[in-house]
């Protein structure tokens, strides 16, 4: 009876919240790095496993609601194991609830899609990007941040000149 118990708490808790992680390939993640619209989107790559990524987490939360009313979308894009998505990820997320779409990148051959993301990576998470097509903005990011810094380094990010 606790077991079950437990598992509606926690359906409860993601239905709540939206919390929910989309497996995705490459390919759709993809459309957003290329896109040429003159909406601004942060893509944070990071994984529950990583420590400084769990500590930045919020920071993301922060920026999100910050800038809920202006052309801002945030993309998390999760690298844990597809496989365990149930077991880390969405408990995870029920958690830390956050308002942005969670993808969960289901490509284990990180050789064949990084260099895509930006030649600048060598594979280290957290990494952050900043990406407005129409103003010509990709800005690559291969550290954590706090809320302040990530504040800051967003608006110079969006009001620098291209």
């Amino acid at each position: 009876m606790n077991k079950l118990l437990a598992v509606l708490l926690h359906v409860c808790v993601c239905a709540a919240y939206g919390q929910t992680a989309e497996v995705a390939k490459f390919d759709e993640l993809q459309k957003v790095l290329s896109s040429s619209n003159d909406t601004t989107y942060v893509v944070n790559f990071w994984a529950t496993w990583c420590v400084p990524c769990v500590k930045e987490f919020p920071a993301f939360q922060d920026l999100a609601y910050k800038h809920r009313n202006e052309k801002v979308k945030l993309l998390m894009i999760s690298l844990d194991f597809a496989s365990e998505k149930d077991k880390t990820l969405i408990p995870f997320l029920a958690k830390h609830p956050i308002e942005a779409k969670v993808l969960l990148l289901d490509e284990p051959d990180y050789n064949s899609w990084i260099d895509k993301v930006d030649k600048a990576w060598g594979g280290e998470i957290p990494v952050t990007l900043m990406i407005n097509g129409a103003r010509g903005i990709h800005s690559f990011f291969d550290h954590d941040f706090t809320p302040q810094s990530l504040e800051e380094t967003f608006t110079k990010t969006i009001n620098k000149q291209q």
